[in-house]
């Protein structure tokens, strides 16, 4: 009996997603009393690896094969199934981003187990049962779903739980699992990534704008505002379609879906569609001209005002705080 926990990584780092899952792996161990193995799949540093115990993993499997050295959905799902076969895993835990949503329910039905996805509270364990609050109707609610099979498998969402670091090391072991030939049959070959600034889904602060900044020309002060916060930058869905921010960028139900600590709303009214995809924010800043922005009601702050008198001034006090 233990909890498996997949750590995933970019070009051989770790994610802060992937200290995150590790904690809360450790956590759901502790309440069932038992330890946490963590498999990381690809090119990682020895010391990478140890490092993961650090955040509670006893023990890491780093499977090293030129097949896996790109992400191939149905191929780390038969890996992680096969980790989680050979340390006899009752629990498998996995980041909720946006390779993990493909990857956690073909890992559970190979595993012939319950899977809640969208976790975003530690599960109260009650016997041979995970009681899990997660996300529901595209973040516009929460359920509780009790997973009562044997096996479980819960997708974490990213920024929903802190990294706790423990002082511990890991013992880590190769593992090399036997990978069905079908599950090679696409293979990506590269993967561009953009590393001039901070990821979405990894972003604990989140800079968005809408149709209210009036064209594309006026986005440097999103970005300068971004830049002094350490903030990724997001867009509405009309914005993207008219091609002033590009698609990676657009942020809701048929977007990207985010969760950071704080996200600002810039000249965004709040069509449901929109909120739906950042709803699970901690912090949600509004600034708006109109006073009757459906956004406002769901908005922790709000500020009424013109973006481009507001904005230039909330930039200039955040470099001020920091400067001093």
């Amino acid at each position: 009996m233990s909890v498996l926990v997949y750590t995933e990584h970019t070009e051989g780092k770790f994610k802060k997603s992937a200290y995150e899952v590790v904690s809360y792996a450790k956590a759901i161990a502790d309440l069932m009393s038992t330890t946490v193995t963590a498999v990381s799949i690809g090119n990682v540093d020895s010391a990478e690896l140890a490092a993961l115990g650090n955040y509670g993993a006893s023990r890491v499997l780093h499977v090293s094969s030129e097949q896996l050295t790109q992400f191939v959905n149905q191929a780390y799902a038969s890996v992680i199934a096969a980790a989680a076969e050979h340390t006899q895993a009752d629990v498998v835990v996995i980041s909720n981003t946006f390779s993990g949503k493909g990857l956690a329910p073909r890992v559970a039905a190979k595993l012939d187990a319950a899977l809640a996805d969208g976790a975003v509270e530690l599960p109260e364990v009650d016997g041979n049962t995970l009681k899990v609050k997660k996300t529901a109707f595209s973040g516009k609610a929460f359920a509780v779903t009790e997973l009562t099979a044997p096996k479980k498998v819960v997708a974490l969402n990213p920024n929903a739980f802190e990294v706790r670091e423990t002082g511990g090391s890991a013992e880590v072991d190769a593992f090399t699992p036997d990978i069905p030939t079908d599950d090679l049959q696409v293979v990506i070959q590269d993967i561009v990534r953009a590393t001039d600034k901070v990821t979405l889904p990894d972003a604990e602060i989140v800079v968005s704008a809408g149709r209210g900044l009036k064209g594309p020309e006026n986005w440097g002060m999103i970005e300068e505002l971004a830049d002094a916060l350490g903030a990724a930058t997001a867009c509405s869905k009309p914005v993207s379609d008219a091609g002033w921010r590009p698609h990676s960028e657009h942020v809701g139900q048929t977007g990207i879906a985010v969760s950071p600590n704080l996200y600002i709303a810039i000249g965004i009214s709040g069509a449901i569609q929109h909120l739906a995809g950042v709803s699970a924010s901690k912090t949600i800043v509004v600034i708006n001209k109109d006073p009757d922005a459906p956004f406002f009601k769901v908005a922790d702050y709000g500020i009424v005002g013109d973006a481009f008198e507001v904005v230039p001034k909330l930039t200039a006090a955040i470099k001020a705080y920091k400067g001093n």
